[in-house]
């Protein structure tokens, strides 16, 4: 999708889900990894059962629009990641992202969602038990 959402016909994030809806995405779920759409393809992710990703972009001061969504997508529907070695967040920006760097990703997140850093990461952690069938 990253490469087919520059063409210049078409939506790209339209299409995949048109098709994982036509598969029967629904049934199964998943996640969209480093989420950087906007709030339609968020939308219809949520509609499709998906979990909605967000990694180090959430946190630079230019992407607004991505913080907007992230605070209408549920909580119980928000996953963390670093996409690592890309894509650090604001105060490592310019260096290799690391796994650790995950924490800035929790950190705003729950400041955006007003919510303590321990309250939000119970909470994305039960998501990820939830997605994965993990058992912590």
């Amino acid at each position: 999708m990253r490469d087919a959402r520059n063409r210049s016909e078409g939506d790209a994030n339209g299409e995949v889900a048109a098709m994982l809806r036509a598969g029967g995405a629904e049934a199964v779920g998943g996640v969209v990894h480093c989420f950087s759409g906007n709030a339609e393809d968020a939308r219809a992710a949520l509609d499709l059962g998906f979990y909605i990703s967000f990694a180090g972009p959430v946190t630079y001061p230019r992407n607004q629009a991505l913080r907007e969504i992230a605070m209408t997508v549920p909580l119980d529907r928000i996953l963390c990641e670093t996409d690592s070695p890309y894509l650090a967040p604001q105060g490592f920006r310019g260096r290799q992202n690391e796994p650790w760097h995950v924490r800035s990703v929790y950190e705003y997140l729950s400041m955006l969602k007003g919510l303590s850093l321990e309250e939000f990461a119970q909470a994305v952690r039960e998501n990820g038990e939830r997605l994965f069938g993990w058992s912590m």
